[in-house]
């Protein structure tokens, strides 16, 4: 089960990117939500919010040593995990590996989730890569905060 997780998670991932290359790149966006939800093409270089543009080597090498130490800190402990836990995990780990295919590829992430808010501020581009981590991020923190993460 969470090997097919993590492939479904990567698969939709690049599907999507491929698909907002495909239809946004040329400069167009999409409005789903008027003042609020569209799919802009946006090449990221840098990491969260744009910071630290242009530093491919850098993140590469973070973001794979992440994912090294996620997959060992799972195999050692995964008997002893709750299966919210483990799927988080998994989550986390098949999100970074998605933006690090694109980093690899293209020396850039692509970003196409764009969402405005009713006082005018624009969320930072993201994609569905950022989205899982992010998710998976929230529910490692409760789930350490409340003490159950494990069996």
């Amino acid at each position: 089960m969470l090997y097919g997780i993590f492939i479904l998670i990567i698969l939709l991932d690049q599907i999507s990117k491929q698909a907002a290359v495909k239809y946004l790149k040329s400069g167009e966006s999409l409005v789903l939500i008027k003042n609020f939800l569209s799919f802009a093409y946006v090449e990221n270089r840098g990491a969260a919010f744009g910071i630290l543009q242009n530093k491919k080597i850098f993140f590469v090498i973070i973001t794979a040593a992440v994912i090294f130490w996620v997959i060992i800190f799972l195999k050692n402990n995964f008997y002893h995990l709750s299966k919210l836990m483990k799927v988080s995990l998994v989550m986390l780990i098949a999100g970074a590996v998605g933006n690090l295919i694109d980093r690899i590829r293209f020396g850039y992430v692509i970003d196409f989730i764009s969402v405005r808010f009713s006082n005018g501020y624009y969320f930072p581009v993201f994609n569905l890569a950022d989205s899982f981590i992010v998710i998976s991020t929230i529910l490692i923190v409760i789930m350490v905060l409340f003490n159950k993460y494990e069996v």
